[in-house]
């Protein structure tokens, strides 16, 4: 059984866990806070409640739970691993100390990974003896949920690190996507923030309120990219494919990304706006209800697109 340890008990890395373990990994978690540590059982057992019913919580749920351990050190986390899933605070200095502390304890086969959704791998590990063994391992939240892990190597991440990783996570059932070379914010970041952008621009200066907004995303473009993405949506709108579609369409897209907000839609205007819209659902409490209102609705998802998937398998 493969060994994976999880650094930083948070919503991240519990989930992290649990992904791994529904998927036969044995999984050892250690946080610095105690506390958080002594919460992760009652966590857990709170994610198999929500997710069992969809078939998302692994042949054997509560198999699932056995398998993952609270570590009293990070030494007993990472003996034997072969891949760290680190998951801490997002500040470079603690990850800088922390892969440190990575590099000199793990043994010399484990594979560091960062759950980071900012930082570069080069920006943390480029000065460590070990730096050929780190990678960032970049989670959408929640990953137990929603499956995409972007891997981003740096220049120095030795290639066979890198197939290594990919190996792993999709053997915990998520979907890698490989990063031919570092850029800030990755992937999905990138694009998030340039839909983000227009998104509040075109509400702070009126053209949409923000509940129009979003019915155009959960009902429009985030229905179909439910099922596919940006590049196969415009291979399907036009007869001929994607060319047809770029030849038919491309110069009125070109002209309408010419005009698209940039940095300057992060105003406060624009973040009063979507404030004033949440007034009344933006406590700590109403927050976490809508999370898991979200979360047992992606579980469902999950679900279906499992289902949908081994019937099409069954078809073939």
């Amino acid at each position: 059984m493969s060994h994976i340890a999880i650094v930083g008990a948070g919503l991240i890395g519990r989930a992290w866990a649990f992904v791994f373990a529904r998927s036969g990994f044995d999984v050892r978690v250690w946080d610095r806070d105690a506390k958080v540590l002594q919460s992760l059982e009652a966590d857990i057992e709170a994610m198999i409640r929500q997710t069992a019913p969809f078939g998302q919580a692994g042949p054997d749920p509560q198999a699932t739970a056995a398998r993952i351990t609270a570590a009293a050190t990070l030494e007993e986390a990472l003996a034997g691993a072969d891949l760290v899933q680190e998951s801490g605070p997002e500040v470079l200095e603690i990850k800088r100390e922390l892969f440190a502390r990575l590099d000199a304890l793990a043994d010399p086969h484990t594979i560091l990974a960062s759950s980071s959704s900012a930082l570069l791998a080069s920006s943390f590990a480029g000065d460590l003896p070990g730096k050929a063994r780190c990678l960032v391992g970049h989670p959408v939240n929640p990953p137990h949920l929603v499956p995409v892990v972007e891997i981003s190597p740096a220049s120095f991440t030795s290639p066979e690190v890198t197939e290594r990783a990919r190996d792993i996570y999709a053997r915990a059932g998520q979907v890698p996507v490989m990063l031919k070379q570092e850029i800030d914010g990755f992937i999905l970041n990138r694009l998030q923030a340039v839909v983000l952008a227009e998104s509040l621009r075109l509400i702070e200066q009126g053209y949409v309120d923000v509940q129009g907004l979003d019915d155009t995303i959960r009902h429009g473009l985030g229905r179909r990219w439910a099922f596919m993405g940006p590049m196969e949506t415009i291979n399907l709108n036009a007869p001929g494919g994607a060319v047809d579609y770029l030849g038919r369409y491309g110069q009125m897209m070109a002209d309408l990304a010419a005009t698209a907000a940039r940095e300057e839609a992060f105003t406060a205007e624009a973040a009063e706006k979507i404030g004033a819209a949440f007034a009344d659902v933006s406590t700590p409490q109403t927050v976490r209800a809508r999370q898991n209102w979200r979360d047992t609705e992606l579980a469902a998802l999950a679900g279906h697109l499992a289902d949908r998937a081994g019937q099409s398998h069954t078809q073939e």
